[in-house]
């Protein structure tokens, strides 16, 4: 059993701040804000990658609860990320579905987009790929 199935499951403590039949929402322990709440399912999904069309109820109920997570912060107006690293070169640490809510704030650099717009034609060529593919 993991990390977070044993923190949905009660068997280890952790910071609730609400939970249903699904889903779980606790402050991080190592946190990038000072209201930083993960999100994640009761189910044991491993992450995006993984998720299967029969989750589709499950992920929008996720969503929502990161907007309940959001308001019953006080993060909704200062405007908030929601992140979820898949996989282990993109940051995932714990290897089941989570969303970060972490709150953002006037003055401080969001620090994800470059700095200069992508080539186009680079852009185009690469979703023809994926088309393709498809």
């Amino acid at each position: 059993m993991c990390l977070f199935c044993k923190i949905a499951a009660k068997q280890i403590p952790a910071k609730i701040l609400f939970e249903d039949e699904d889903v779980v929402a606790f402050h991080d322990i190592n946190p990038g804000a000072p209201t930083h709440v993960l999100v994640i399912p009761k189910e044991h999904v491993v992450s995006i990658a993984e998720a299967k069309p029969e989750h589709a109820a499950l992920l929008g109920k996720l969503m929502l609860a990161t907007q309940r997570a959001a308001e019953m912060t006080g993060v909704t107006a200062s405007g908030f990320r929601v992140v979820a690293n898949t996989g282990a070169h993109a940051g995932q640490s714990v290897f089941h579905l989570h969303f970060h809510v972490i709150p953002r704030y006037h003055g401080k650099d969001l620090g994800i987009h470059a700095a200069d717009p992508a080539d186009q034609a680079a852009l185009a060529a690469h979703a023809a790929r994926i088309r393709a593919a498809l």
